[in-house]
């Protein structure tokens, strides 16, 4: 089953996935997370000697995807895989080679990676199966980000110890990319900085990993929405398309407020309950929202409006297959037409909404999301051209 935890209040998160981990560490694997007073912290190795690992659910073999038949005792991991046949990967892990081509040739540097320094929230490093972290700049309106990407890649050296080498990374936990393509063109460009986050789109050169979300029907005939419509213009745009006395668009838009959620316990933002309409909106906010892979996953028909951001799935979403698409320029009609259209056409709205929900169940579970996490840094790690070691202002006990 597909299993989605959803954090709301992110100081709360923060201080309770410390607390988790620091009780899971201490009393599953006698280990602690350190927080030191130059913003760094460390978080050491499992130190359980006899469980058996766990093996991959897709292998990379000779540039194509094939899934093995997991080996014998593999249900005593931690984290277990669920497969037990060979399968075909998803199509969306070939976009690892293609996101990390600018550098094939040149290889990375450790200058290069420093490069990167100043718009990274924090660098991770990893040596000899342990987890080196260092912050460089903190917002606490995301500060549960970092905290459950940290968490997510621990979980991913339980499930397969001593499998990755060494590497050494800088992350971003904002929204929006910024290595733009257009800087490092020509005979004299210089290497362009890596740097890993959740989302890129055309022109940039950002890399993609799974956001830190992934760590947890009669229904009416209109297209619902809830979400905060501020954060841009394209949402102010289709709260325009809400029903009224003149108007009905076949929309049934909500504006969430936040701090008062906040108040009353997210009584009003359970994600399941919102799966009640034949039809539901997609758009984008500052950048890409965590929200779309929970709309994919309702059954219900997606409509998408135009998107300018992809995370590490999404661009193997076809139109007519996994969404509709909704005009930017023309919301309002084109959400009329839809709904309109769907009328008509029942079980072809039950068929869209029913593939993309697989696509999220099957071809977006833990297993493939752990796969992906490790092949990707995998291969960035082969790319570099120095060998990793702990910085110097991280302690070691």
């Amino acid at each position: 089953m597909f299993r989605l935890c959803i954090w709301k209040n992110c100081y709360c998160c923060f201080i309770a996935v410390l607390f988790i981990g620091a009780y899971m560490y201490s009393d599953y694997i006698g280990s602690t997370i350190l927080l030191l007073s130059n913003n760094s912290f460390k978080i050491p190795r499992e130190k359980t000697p006899n469980r058996r690992e766990a093996s991959l659910s897709c292998v990379l073999v000779n540039q194509t995807y094939s899934c093995p038949s997991n080996s014998p005792g593999n249900e005593d991991s931690t984290i277990s895989s669920s497969s037990s046949s060979t399968e075909v990967c998803p199509e969306y892990f070939r976009w690892i080679h293609e996101d990390l081509q600018p550098w094939r040739n040149t290889g990375i540097t450790e200058e290069v990676v420093m490069s990167a320094k100043s718009r990274a929230g924090f660098r991770l490093v990893i040596v000899d199966g342990k987890v080196y972290v260092e912050t460089y700049k903190k917002d606490l309106t995301i500060a549960s980000r970092d905290t459950f990407t940290i968490w997510g890649i621990l979980q991913l050296l339980r499930k397969y110890p001593k499998k990755l080498p060494d590497l050494d990374l800088m992350f971003d936990p904002h929204d929006r990319p910024v290595i733009k393509s257009e800087d490092y063109q020509g005979p004299n460009a210089k290497a362009p900085p890596p740097i890993f986050r959740y989302c890129n789109q055309p022109g940039f050169m950002d890399l993609v990993l799974p956001d830190w979300s992934f760590w947890g029907w009669d229904r009416d005939p209109y297209a619902y929405w809830k979400g905060n419509p501020n954060v841009a213009t394209t949402r102010k745009d289709l709260i325009l398309c809400n029903v009224s006395e003149k108007q009905d668009w076949k929309a049934r838009l909500y504006v969430q407020d936040w701090e008062k959620e906040t108040q009353n316990g997210f009584r009003e933002s359970n994600l399941a309950n919102q799966c009640t309409h034949r039809y539901k909106i997609y758009v984008e906010g500052y950048a890409w929202s965590v929200s779309e892979k929970y709309i994919l996953a309702c059954d219900s028909l997606t409509l998408l409006i135009k998107t300018d951001f992809h995370d590490f799935y999404t661009r193997s979403l076809l139109p007519m297959k996994h969404y509709w698409p909704i005009k930017d320029g023309d919301k309002c009609r084109s959400i009329k037409f839809a709904v309109e259209w769907g009328k008509n056409h029942t079980e072809k709205v039950k068929e869209i909404g029913k593939t993309a929900s697989n696509f999220i169940q099957e071809e977006v579970k833990m297993d493939y999301i752990y796969d992906y996490l490790y092949h990707h840094l995998n291969l960035y790690a082969k790319l570099l051209r120095y060998k990793p070691v702990i910085p110097p202002m991280l302690w070691s006990f």
